[in-house]
């Protein structure tokens, strides 16, 4: 079966998972500061920022839409310049 699609849908599509992949990345990967408890208060001891299962998770899911989009980018041009 042959697909006749026009190359603009697979170059926006593989630029917002690009770019939606590092504001992931960028953004909800950040480390957290944890919750003071009450004797952190008490000792006022700034603790230092901590990254999480969910940041990793983000960290890596934005590394993978990334590789996605840039997949994506690739192989549609390839496939155009075939031609």
């Amino acid at each position: 079966m042959h697909l006749n699609v026009p190359p603009t849908i697979p170059y926006a599509v593989g630029v917002m998972l690009v770019l939606f992949g590092v504001l992931r990345a960028k953004y909800l990967a950040a480390p957290r500061t944890p919750p003071m408890t009450e004797e952190d208060a008490e000792t006022s001891t700034n603790l230092p920022p901590v990254r999480g299962k969910e940041q990793r998770r983000h960290l890596r899911m934005g590394v993978v839409w990334v590789l996605l989009g840039l997949f994506l980018l690739i192989s549609t041009y390839v496939q155009a310049h075939r031609r």
